[in-house]
Parts: structure tokens; C-alpha cells; sequence
């Protein structure tokens, strides 16, 4: 088991920029990729940003140019830089680690087995 805690939301105004973090502990010898996930109330949980054992990342299109993961394995933490935030960012933001076996794409809910609780981002105009 991975236990994935989120730092980091807050609120900030349209243009600004936040910082997550995502310390992570427990059995993280399985975790091939990493992985940034935001939600709002009613809608699917949506895939943010991920990133690889090594270094391979991806984004989604909406972020893409404006946000950056990256990650300290020596600390076992995972972070999302968010520049030029805009409103549609605001969400409830979940880290979550994925294994090498599986379907679909890294920024699939479907391929992450380990979640946080989620840190809220909310941007205002």
C-alpha cells in the first residue's frame, strides 16, 4: 500500500500561480508513474499531469504549457507547479500512484491503484 498525502491548495487570484506537493510513503517499490488528477463536484475526476520512473510525462490539454510535475524520489515527494491559474482550474486536486500493468493511458483514472484525500485549488477572477 502507498499512502499519498497533498499540501499545498489554497486560494489565489486569476494569473497567479500555487505549488502542490504530494508526500508519499509505505510500499512504493510497485510505482511506475505518478499522476495529478483534479475534480469538481459533479464531474469525472480528470487527469492533470503524470509522470514516469523515468522522467516521461504527460499532460493534459487544458494545463499543457501551463503547469509542471515533477518529482524528488530521494524525498518521496511529487509537485505541480500551476503558472497563469485560471478559474476553470478550480478543483479538488488528488496525487495517485500507478504500477506498470494495466490499459489505458497515464492520465487514466483507471491506472492508478493509490490516492490521497485531495488539496482544494480555487482560482477567482
Amino acid at each position: 500500500r502507498v499512502i499519498l498525502v497533498e499540501s499545498g491548495g489554497g486560494s489565489v487570484q486569476s494569473g497567479g500561480s500555487l505549488t502542490l506537493s504530494c508526500a508519499y510513503s509505505g510500499d512504493t517499490s510497485a510505482v511506475y508513474y505518478m499522476g495529478w488528477f483534479r475534480q469538481t463536484p459533479g464531474s469525472e475526476r480528470e487527469g492533470v499531469a503524470s509522470i514516469g520512473n523515468d522522467g516521461r510525462t504527460n499532460y493534459g490539454r487544458s494545463v499543457k504549457g501551463r503547469f509542471t510535475i515533477s518529482r524528488d524520489p530521494a524525498k518521496n515527494v511529487l509537485f505541480l507547479q500551476m503558472n497563469d491559474l485560471k478559474p476553470e482550474d478550480t478543483a479538488m486536486y488528488f496525487c495517485a500512484t500507478a504500477e506498470s500493468s494495466g490499459f489505458g493511458t497515464y492520465l487514466s483514472t483507471a491506472r492508478y491503484h493509490f490516492w490521497g484525500s485531495g488539496t482544494q485549488v480555487t482560482v477567482s477572477s
